[in-house]
């Protein structure tokens, strides 16, 4: 596979067009993934599904070069074969950008590697990085993995939920869907009032009016969310009821605290659906930030 795509580099004018193999089924797969060296895959993110046409390939000793996308955004690494990309989303006007990082990936680094060989004709760091390859991630990216995980982080879950719903005649089920019907019924009358931030050491903390009109306040969530930055998880910090309005109908302060080395401005109060046995969101997609 690297000598054929020694001469498709070779080959300056192939570089405007697309490889499609037909009729791509169990029966091809199979045949390609048992010989081959390298896996090329280069879907423009996000669009690749998941990517277990790369997974296939690891059992046998084959490397991936793909996009950081799908599974290969997440297992990625140096000593196991080439990443295309920055792991963001862009239109086709990075097309020729990437384009031409993948030919320099294969013109400076994959096939010089692959034919480096010592003085026993093997080619050490090619072979070093297959090891590396199967010994970490065939176990990890395989279908046993896909199974237990789906069975007890979704089949599993979702049985004990169904039983918990349909006990007493459907009891916790009738609940919820009168629940998510005063949700729909009365969530655009949520308002928020002013936001005040006042840092104190290591804390901002945020003090919001917000107003729930017709809603039973144990059905809302007031939270405090940023999105994620590189290396660090989403921040979404639930918020407190300091004390009600008088004479207002459900007006309340919500205060809440979140780390102070992230400033003001990431972080943007909002109201979310709240029940104790529900799913948020797939229960009920509601949301309302504060502008």
């Amino acid at each position: 596979m690297v000598k054929a795509w020694v001469r498709f580099v070779q080959r300056a004018e192939v570089r405007r067009h697309a490889i499609f193999i037909g009729d791509y089924d169990m029966l091809v797969a199979e045949r390609l993934v048992r010989g081959i060296d390298v896996w090329i895959n280069t879907p423009r993110r996000p669009w690749e599904a998941c990517g277990t046409s790369g997974m296939k390939v690891l059992a046998n000793g084959g490397l991936n070069l793909s996009e950081l996308d799908g599974w290969w955004a997440e297992a990625y690494r140096e000593d196991v074969g080439w990443a295309l990309g920055d792991g963001q989303e862009h239109d086709r006007s990075r097309d020729e950008v990437e384009s031409d990082a993948l030919y320099s990936l294969l013109e400076q680094q994959v096939i010089p590697e692959f034919y480096h060989r010592d003085a026993e004709g093997l080619p050490r760091q090619w072979i070093a990085r297959m090891r590396e390859s199967m010994a970490r991630l065939t176990p990890q990216y395989s279908s046993n993995r896909m199974i237990r995980e789906y069975t007890e982080n979704y089949y599993l879950p979702c049985a004990e939920r169904y039983q918990m719903r349909a006990a007493d005649n459907g009891a916790l089920g009738l609940a919820l869907f009168e629940w998510n019907t005063e949700l729909d019924r009365h969530w655009s009358g949520i308002r928020f009032g002013d936001v005040e931030v006042e840092t104190q050491g290591d804390y901002h903390v945020f003090r919001v009016p917000v107003y729930l009109g017709e809603l039973d306040p144990e059905a809302v969530c007031i939270q405090l969310y940023a999105d994620p930055l590189e290396g660090e998880p989403a921040v979404c910090q639930p918020m407190t009821s300091a004390y009600s309005f008088p004479g207002s109908t459900n007006g309340f302060l919500f205060t809440g605290q979140v780390p102070a080395h992230r400033p003001v401005h990431h972080y943007t109060p909002r109201a979310v659906p709240s029940h104790l046995q529900a799913s948020v969101p797939l229960d009920a997609g509601h949301i309302l930030w504060r502008d």
